[in-house]
């Protein structure tokens, strides 16, 4: 089955750009920005379930979550980050972050996966990258 992650295709690069690499993940910022600030942080390797990952890759994966939510936090000051693992149709685990943002979009409720609400330009894009990663 093709994955999108692995393969690091046409279509990964239409929905986010990477950001950086951690311990035993890679994160993107996602492109559609109506939840300002999103981002999906990809386990490394191919697995479909939480229960694949050992002990140790566990709770590194789950560090480097945190990791990226603080960054988040500091970068972008939303009222609260909603977590979300989904894989019905994409089995390689990850995990989307989802900052949401008092009286804004969709706030009190789940997230849409894709809203298709707001692109920015590359140098915005740029910005975030730059602000976050000083954080990671």
């Amino acid at each position: 089955m093709a994955c999108l992650y692995c393969d690091k295709n046409k279509e990964l690069d239409d929905l986010m750009i990477e950001i950086c690499k951690l311990s035993v993940s890679t994160v993107y910022l996602f492109k559609e920005q109506t939840y300002q600030g999103r981002c999906n942080v990809v386990l490394n390797r191919h697995v479909g379930n939480l229960f694949d990952l050992d002990e140790k890759e566990l709770h590194n994966f789950f560090d480097d979550v945190a990791k990226v939510a603080k960054a988040i936090q500091k970068v972008f000051s939303p009222g609260k980050i909603n977590y979300g693992a989904y894989a019905d149709q994409l089995p390689h685990f990850h995990m989307h972050l989802v900052p949401k943002y008092e009286n804004g979009f969709g706030w009190g409720s789940v997230f849409e996966m894709n809203p298709g609400k707001i692109f920015l330009g590359n140098d915005e894009y740029i910005e975030m990258i730059n602000s976050m990663k000083k954080f990671l």
